[in-house]
């Protein structure tokens, strides 16, 4: 639409950090029912939290009404760095004319995740950690007990220096550019299908957010067991030297779940991935597109 990458960049940013304070309760939600029961096999052990609703009525037991937004600072930062990334990449791509070749769109979409992901990664670590943690009768997964995002990065960057912020990465690339080259593979479509069912008038924001719901079905399919390993590597306790006590990496990590949890381990908490999605979907492209028209 006429608008430089550069600034694209800050509307992205803007964009991503107004959806994410809407959502983040869904992700601490997520991020506790991906943690719970790990490397267990299923109906052995205690499940403090069961569906997102009552799972969300249990993190405010837990933590009361504010516990809903854990991690949202790191979250912010996470969104900005990552969606102003992103939509700088795609931005660029679109100058240069390559999303006007056949599959270029969703190939676009896909680096342009990748890039912001690993940009963004030292954020979601820190996110991941603050979210998971709780009190001991309720809580799920390591517990790294940071006192404030602040601490966090500092306490991660002296026991491990720079790499040490980017430990998970290897979960969090292929999350973020699948889940970005399906979202835009299937979200215009979507949008206009439910229009051809003539469910919403065509242009209406309803029918963006139908779009964006019946797009979320594909993403959280595709996108979810990258999500969990995702989690998982984030939030594994490590020795001295950065190694994962739980998992060596990507691929351990799936088969350490398939193995030992089944494969709907992999699975976990796809219905919180699900409804934030459509909406964070909407929200982000919404807010982006209202700034850019500013």
């Amino acid at each position: 639409g006429g608008v430089p990458p550069a600034i694209d960049l800050v509307l992205g940013a803007t964009a991503g950090c107004l959806a994410c304070f809407l959502t983040n309760p869904l992700e601490v939600v997520k991020t506790r029912l991906q943690l719970q029961g790990e490397l267990q096999p299923p109906g052995t052990y205690p499940r403090p939290y069961r569906g997102v609703l009552r799972a969300a009525v249990a993190v405010c037991r837990a933590d009361g009404l504010r516990g809903l937004q854990k991690g949202l600072a790191a979250g912010l930062l996470y969104q900005g760095l990552m969606n102003g990334v992103r939509f700088y990449c795609y931005s660029h791509a679109e100058d240069a004319g390559w999303t006007g070749y056949p599959g270029g769109t969703v190939a676009a979409g896909a680096v342009a995740g990748a890039v912001g992901a690993i940009v963004g990664s030292p954020a979601y670590l820190v996110k991941t950690h603050l979210q998971a943690q709780t009190l001991s009768t309720m809580a799920v997964g390591h517990q790294h007990n940071h006192e404030s995002i602040s601490s966090a990065f500092r306490n991660i960057y002296q026991q491990h220096g720079v790499v040490g912020l980017w430990r998970g990465v290897t979960g969090a690339v292929p999350r973020v550019a699948v889940g970005s080259a399906v979202q835009l593979a299937t979200f215009a479509s979507a949008k206009d299908w439910v229009c051809e069912r003539q469910w919403f008038r065509k242009g209406s924001w309803a029918a963006v957010l139908a779009g964006g719901m019946v797009s979320g079905v594909a993403v959280a399919v595709t996108m979810t067991p990258f999500d969990v390993i995702s989690t998982r590597l984030y939030n594994q306790p490590v020795d001295a030297d950065g190694t994962g006590k739980l998992y060596r990496g990507f691929l351990d990590c799936i088969l350490q779940i398939s193995s030992k949890e089944g494969l709907l381990g992999l699975y976990k908490g796809i219905g919180a991935v699900y409804l934030r999605l459509g909406p964070h979907t909407v929200l982000s492209l919404f807010f982006w597109d209202k700034l850019r028209n500013m």
